[in-house]
């Protein structure tokens, strides 16, 4: 008897193929799948945002918002946020006037021709969105930094408040570099320059008509002369810098409250900083005028000789104060040369 044999049973040509063949097809129902819902959710994020702009230029967000529209992928679009702190117990001024130039940059995209999807400014305020500070570990405001729509911040993608300025146009030019997103800035009509202006010359005018009988002041040379110290007085001290620049009145410590008013940087400054040196430079050339007046003039002895102690000490006292001041700008000062 011939031994028996066990037959295969009869499988068709190709059968052992349709396993992987499912299994890559299913693969690409859930990835294409994934990705519809993935294209699906971009969508809805960017209508919501679009709806958001139309009604205001700058998106106000809390914690969950800005998590949901601003950490969270998929982004194919930039974020400027501001962080601020705008509620009046704050008492954050500088936080206000960032704010004014912040709006008129986001009106300048919003109402602009150039307007899309790609660039949207929002806002979080320290009081509705507390969490996202303590995120980020930030203990400043006002602070702006840059979302990119694809991966994590940079350290450029913070804003050097502190060195530039807050002005509209710094932050355009730095959301260009950024984001290859330019912006061109339009401000609202001011009308306080003309109406001063105007003011000055009609004041100046009516003065001329009424001393027309005798204009020999306009050859005083005392007057000439403190208008010639009030211009340099205030080139000296950094107003032309300060209207380029824009950089706030002062800075307030939000963690203890503390005002500096002098900035640590040799590299900017603050307002008050600027009038602090104007007044020190005055009283420093007051100080001098009154030396140059004990020597000069003939009057009595004692008198010249009370000129002289008090000038001397304007000039001792203030401009040793100047001196601080640089120093604490400039660290290293005084300096000194190794000589080999």
């Amino acid at each position: 008897m011939a031994p028996s044999r066990r037959l295969a049973p009869h499988l068709p040509v190709g059968s052992s193929l349709l396993p992987p063949l499912l299994l890559l097809f299913l693969l690409c129902v859930q990835f294409g799948g994934g990705q519809k819902k993935k294209e699906n959710l971009l969508a809805e994020k960017v209508e919501q945002l679009m709806e958001w702009s139309s009604r205001r230029s700058v998106i106000r967000m809390n914690g969950d918002k800005f998590r949901r529209f601003v950490k969270a992928p998929p982004r194919n679009y930039s974020v400027i946020v501001m962080f601020t702190a705008l509620q009046p117990q704050r008492q954050c001024s500088v936080c206000r006037q960032a704010n004014e130039e912040y709006q008129v940059l986001a009106n300048s995209w919003r109402y602009s021709s150039a307007f899309s999807n790609k660039l949207f400014f929002t806002i979080v305020d320290y009081d509705e969105g507390a969490d996202v500070f303590q995120q980020l570990n930030m203990n400043s405001a006002p602070t702006f930094m840059h979302f990119p729509p694809k991966g994590k911040p940079r350290r450029a993608d913070t804003f050097d408040l502190q060195r530039i300025g807050f002005a509209a146009e710094q932050l355009a030019k730095w959301i260009a570099d950024r984001t290859d997103v330019h912006i061109r800035v339009f401000r609202p009509p001011n009308y306080s320059g003309t109406i001063a202006l105007a003011l000055l010359v009609s004041l100046v005018g009516g003065l001329l008509y009424l001393r027309r009988n005798n204009l020999e002041f306009i050859y005083n040379k005392t007057g000439w002369a403190m208008a010639a110290l009030c211009v340099v007085f205030a080139m000296t001290s950094g107003q032309m810098w300060n209207h380029i620049r824009g950089p706030p009145y002062a800075h307030k410590n939000p963690q203890n409250g503390q005002v500096s008013y002098i900035h640590g940087s040799s590299q900017a400054q603050f307002v008050a900083e600027s009038h602090i040196i104007l007044l020190l430079n005055a009283a420093i050339t007051m100080g001098m005028v009154l030396l140059n007046e004990a020597a000069t003039s003939k009057g009595d002895v004692g008198k010249r000789r009370i000129i002289c102690l008090v000038g001397l000490g304007l000039v001792v006292f203030f401009f040793s104060f100047l001196l601080s001041i640089f120093r604490s700008k400039y660290h290293g000062y005084p300096y000194s040369f190794l000589i080999k």
